[in-house]
C-alpha cells in the first residue's frame, strides 16, 4: 500500500483521537489532508504600529515586553492576563481571558512579534488574545496564515500544524500526473510546489501559482472523463433514424393551449436529432412550468408513430403517476397504448404488463427504477425519457439506454443552470433550453420576513385554508446535524396539528419515511385530505397540486436560491393567487440580498447566476448527485478561462489518443480511476 493511503492517524500530532475529529470533515488517509485546502488565508506581512491601529482592526506588530504581567479576577471563574508592551510610537496591553499559563512565558525587555485585535477604550489600547512568537522566529507572524473549516474539538492552529507536519513528512509521496511538455505549454508549476504553496504561500504570487495549477489539474480530469463519457455513452452513428414523414401536428392541434416560440425551438432541435441516424442524447432544460413534459410528449408522439416504443423513468411513483395521467390524457384517442410500472404493483399486474411490453402491445411505458429491472424486455424500444435528471446517475441512464438498440434518449431537469456551466456538468450530452414560460401563467407573490411575523403568517395561512386553499410549510434538513433538524420538523408538526393549525388536517413529510409512505401522504395531500402539508425539501422535486397556494419556508436562509425557487415552483400551479413567504432568521446583510433577489425575479435562469456567484459551483451543482466528485478548488464562475484552456488540450489529446493508450498519460489514468472509484469507473473504463 502506497504511504498517502494510510491512515492519517499516523501523521505526528495525529493520533487516533484527532483522527475521528478529522473523519468529520471527510479526511481519512494521509493524502486527504493534504489535500484539504484552506477555506481562506489571513495575511499577517505587513506590519503596523501601535500609533496607527484602528478600533477593531486586526494588525501584527513587533513589540517590546514593557513590564511585568498582571492577572485580575473581577468575578469567580473569570481571570484577565494583561502583559504591558510598547513600540516607538506607543504603549499597550495584551490581553487573554482565563490563561494565567502564559504569565511565564513573557520577560521585560524581550522583543516580540504579535498578531491580533485591537480594543480602544478611553484609558488604554488593547491586542485581545493575540498570537506572538519571537521576533523573527516563527510562522505565525509575518506571514500569510491558512484558515481552514474545522469540526467540534479541532482548531485552525492544531490544523496547521497537523498539515505543516504532513507535509514535511509526505509531500515526496505526490506523484507528477502531467507529463513535462503538458507542464511547460501551460507553464504549471509542479504539483509538490502547488501542494505546499497552496497551504503555506510565501506570498499571493506563489498562492495564484499553486491555485492555477491546482484547478486545471482538476478541470482536466473532469472534463476528460466527460468528453470520454461522451463518447462512448451518447455519440453512436448506428442510431433510430425516426420517420420524417410523422405530422406531429396531428397532436399539437389537440392541445388545449398554443406552443411557446421555446418549446417549438427545442422540439426542432429534438426532431432533426430523431431524423438524423446519429444516437440522440439530449438534456431539455427548463423552469419549473416553462411545459418540458409536452415536449417530451411531441418526441414520444413521433417515435410511436414511426413504429417505436418509448418509456419515460421518473425518480418517484407519485411522479410517475402524474406523468402517466398526463400522458394518457394527452394520447387519449390517438391509438398509443400507455401501462405505468412501479414497484407498488400486484405480481399479475407486473407480468401481463411485462409479457404486452415484450410482444409490441405497449407503446408508451411510464415508470420508476422499476423500468431499468433485468426482467423489463422492450419489443422494439426507439425513446427513452428520465425526468429530474439529477435523481439519476450516468449508471441508470445507461441501463435504461440499453433496454434498445441505440434508442435516442432525452433528459430532463427543472434545475436552472447557466448555459456554459450545464455545458460542463452535463459533458455527455446535447443541450435545450426552455427559457420562457407559457402566457398567462400568475406569477407567485414572494415576501420575506423575519420571525417577528411569524404569527401574522399563520393567520394567512389559516385564512387560505378555510377558503378551500392547502399550503406547504417547508423546514430545513442539513446533513451535518441530520437528527437535530429532523426533531425540529417532527417538534414542528406537533405544535402545528395540536395547537396552531388543530382545526386542519396537517400531516408530515420528510426524507426518513419509506417511499410507500412519502407517496401515500403526497397522494392525500393531492386529493385535498391534507389541507397543510410540514415537509423537508422532498417536495422539491413533486406532484402537481394545483389547489396548494401557499409556500411558507423557515430557516431560508439555510437554503441556496436555486432551491428556494424549486420549492416555490411547488405553487402556482393552478387559477389561484399563489404565495411564497420567506422565513429569514439570519440578520446579516448579504442574506437580505439573497432574499430580494427571490422576491424580484421569478426567472429560474437570473436566479441561478446569482446563487453562483454568492455560494460557489461545488454546492451548487450538487456533483454528487451525478456521480461526479466535488471540486475541492475550482470555481466554474471565476476560472472560465482555465476551462477554456483544459477543454481545449483535452480535446487535443483526446483526438490522437482517444484511449490514452500513451504511456505518458498513465499517472493521469491512475488519478482519473482513483477519483471515480465507485461512481463512474465502470462506464469510462471498462
Amino acid at each position: 500500500m502506497d504511504r498517502l493511503s494510510a491512515s492519517v492517524q499516523y501523521v505526528k500530532g495525529v493520533g487516533p483521537k484527532r483522527a475521528s475529529r478529522l473523519k468529520k470533515l471527510g479526511i481519512v488517509t494521509i493524502e486527504d489532508l493534504l489535500y484539504y485546502f484552506p477555506r481562506t488565508y489571513e495575511d499577517r506581512t505587513k506590519y503596523s504600529k501601535i500609533r496607527d491601529c484602528a478600533d477593531g482592526e486586526k494588525v501584527s506588530l513587533n513589540v517590546v515586553i514593557a513590564g511585568s504581567p498582571s492577572i485580575l479576577r473581577p468575578r469567580r471563574k473569570l481571570s484577565i492576563l494583561k502583559v504591558p508592551v510598547k513600540d516607538s510610537t506607543g504603549a499597550a496591553y495584551l490581553v487573554w481571558f482565563n490563561q494565567d499559563y502564559l504569565a511565564d512565558n513573557f520577560s521585560e525587555g524581550e522583543e516580540i512579534s504579535v498578531n491580533g485585535k485591537i480594543k480602544r477604550n478611553n484609558f488604554e489600547t488593547q491586542i485581545i488574545s493575540p498570537v506572538y512568537e519571537k521576533r523573527n522566529k516563527g510562522n505565525k507572524v509575518g506571514s500569510i496564515v491558512p484558515i481552514y473549516s474545522v469540526t467540534d474539538k479541532l482548531s485552525v492552529n492544531e490544523m496547521n500544524i497537523m498539515i505543516a507536519n504532513a507535509l514535511k513528512e509526505y509531500i515526496d509521496e505526490i506523484e507528477e500526473i502531467f507529463p513535462d511538455d503538458l507542464l511547460k505549454s501551460f507553464n504549471l508549476i509542479s504539483i509538490k510546489d502547488a501542494i505546499k504553496n497552496i497551504h503555506f504561500p510565501q506570498n499571493r504570487e506563489t498562492f495564484m501559482a499553486a491555485r492555477r495549477r491546482l484547478v486545471f489539474e482538476e478541470l482536466f480530469i473532469l472534463q476528460l472523463c466527460l468528453f470520454i463519457i461522451k463518447k462512448k455513452f451518447g455519440l453512436k452513428d448506428d442510431g433510430i433514424s425516426f420517420d420524417k414523414d410523422v405530422n406531429i401536428n396531428e397532436f399539437t392541434e389537440n392541445l388545449p393551449f398554443k406552443l411557446t416560440k421555446a418549446q417549438e425551438k427545442v422540439f426542432e432541435e429534438i426532431q432533426r436529432d430523431m431524423e438524423s441516424k446519429r444516437q440522440m442524447n439530449r438534456l431539455i432544460q427548463g423552469d419549473v412550468g416553462s411545459g418540458k413534459t409536452v415536449v417530451a410528449l411531441m418526441a414520444i408522439y413521433k417515435a410511436v408513430k414511426s413504429g417505436y416504443q418509448a418509456t419515460m423513468m421518473a425518480p418517484t411513483e407519485i411522479l410517475a403517476n402524474q406523468h402517466y395521467e398526463s400522458v394518457c390524457k394527452f394520447f387519449d384517442g390517438m391509438g398509443i397504448k400507455c401501462e405505468l410500472l412501479t414497484g407498488s404493483l400486484s405480481v399479475k399486474a407486473k407480468k401481463r404488463i411485462l409479457d404486452e411490453l415484450q410482444s409490441d402491445d405497449i407503446d408508451v411505458l411510464i415508470g420508476t427504477h422499476a423500468v431499468i429491472q433485468d426482467n423489463v424486455k422492450f419489443n422494439k424500444l426507439g425513446l427513452v425519457i428520465t425526468d429530474e435528471q439529477h435523481r439519476f446517475g450516468v449508471k441508470q441512464r445507461k441501463l435504461l439506454s440499453e433496454k434498445g438498440l441505440n434508442p435516442d434518449t432525452i433528459v430532463m431537469t427543472a434545475t436552472p443552470i447557466p448555459r456554459t456551466l450545464a455545458l460542463i456538468l452535463y459533458g455527455d450530452l446535447d443541450i435545450s433550453i426552455i427559457d420562457e414560460l407559457p402566457p398567462g401563467r400568475k406569477k407567485v407573490e414572494t415576501y420575506a420576513v423575519g420571525v417577528s411575523y411569524i404569527k401574522r403568517v399563520n393567520e394567512f395561512i389559516k385564512k387560505q385554508v378555510r377558503g378551500g386553499r392547502q399550503a406547504y410549510i417547508v423546514c430545513p434538513l442539513i446533513e451535518e446535524s441530520e437528527e437535530l433538524n429532523l426533531k425540529s420538523v417532527e417538534e414542528l408538526y406537533e405544535k402545528f396539528k395540536n395547537e396552531t393549525f388543530k382545526e386542519f388536517s396537517v400531516g408530515l413529510l420528510h426524507g426518513r419515511m419509506k417511499s410507500s409512505e412519502k407517496d401515500e401522504i403526497m397522494e392525500n395531500f393531492k386529493s385535498h385530505n391534507i389541507d397543510i402539508l410540514v415537509s423537508t425539501t422532498v417536495i422539491e422535486v413533486g406532484v402537481n397540486i394545483p389547489n396548494a397556494n401557499i409556500m411558507v419556508i423557515y430557516n431560508a436562509e439555510r437554503f441556496g436560491l436555486s432551491q428556494l425557487h424549486q420549492l416555490r415552483g411547488r405553487v402556482g400551479r393552478g387559477e389561484y393567487q399563489s404565495y411564497c413567504i420567506l422565513i429569514n432568521e439570519s440578520g446579516s446583510k448579504i442574506s437580505r440580498e439573497r432574499m430580494k433577489i427571490l422576491q424580484s425575479t421569478t426567472n429560474g435562469f437570473i436566479i441561478s447566476e446569482k446563487d453562483l456567484e454568492l455560494r460557489g459551483p461545488g454546492e451548487f451543482l450538487g456533483l454528487k448527485q451525478h456521480g461526479l466528485p466535488d471540486l475541492k478548488i475550482a470555481n466554474l464562475f471565476t476560472d472560465m478561462d482555465i476551462l477554456r484552456e483544459v477543454q481545449k488540450r483535452v480535446m487535443e489529446i483526446l483526438t490522437k489518443d482517444p484511449e490514452l493508450k500513451d504511456e505518458k498519460y498513465k499517472k493521469i489514468k491512475e488519478r482519473m480511476k482513483k477519483m471515480f472509484k465507485g461512481k463512474i469507473d465502470e462506464i469510462i473504463f471498462n
